[in-house]
């Protein structure tokens, strides 16, 4: 499986730890940068992740901030990604089995980087479940693009 992984300075350390660990897992990972840890702004490099996995070009994507809320903020804003912000392996089993996510962020400050490696394994291991969950996808990506009217 193709996987896109990018972090900003504070996701710097655990994205390249994670990247290495799943390429020793078999997974082809492409990764999006930064190429060091020097202060960098999250959404330019959620950007690229975000386009490869809406165009095709990865399966999976994988960010890493210090939360991982700023990079799911900035990759959901992005047609056709769902993206996550998961802290444990139950809520990684749950956005894939309900939420059908394509995108994962990570928080490089707040879980140690063998819980991330634990939640990985959990992402890509677990399957959408489809069923009563795929109109509710469905309902969500239709959501994409939704204008706020003046009241």
């Amino acid at each position: 499986m193709k996987v896109s992984i990018a972090s900003d300075h504070a996701g710097f350390e655990q994205k390249e730890a994670l990247a290495a660990y799943l390429v020793e897992r078999g997974f082809d990972v492409v990764d999006r940068g930064p190429a060091t840890d020097d202060r960098v702004d999250y959404p330019d490099f959620a950007l690229p992740v975000a386009l490869d996995v809406a165009r095709g070009l990865s399966e999976r994507g994988v960010l890493v901030c210090g939360t991982g809320i700023g990079m799911a903020l900035a990759a959901d804003k992005v047609a056709g990604v769902r993206a996550a912000n998961i802290v444990s392996v139950k809520f990684a089993e749950l956005c894939r089995e309900h939420n059908d996510a394509n995108v994962i962020a990570l928080s490089g400050r707040f879980v140690d980087l063998e819980t991330n490696e634990r939640i990985l394994d959990a992402f890509f291991s677990t399957d959408f479940a489809g069923g009563r969950h795929a109109g509710r996808v469905e309902k969500i990506m239709k959501l994409e693009g939704a204008v706020v009217e003046e009241a």
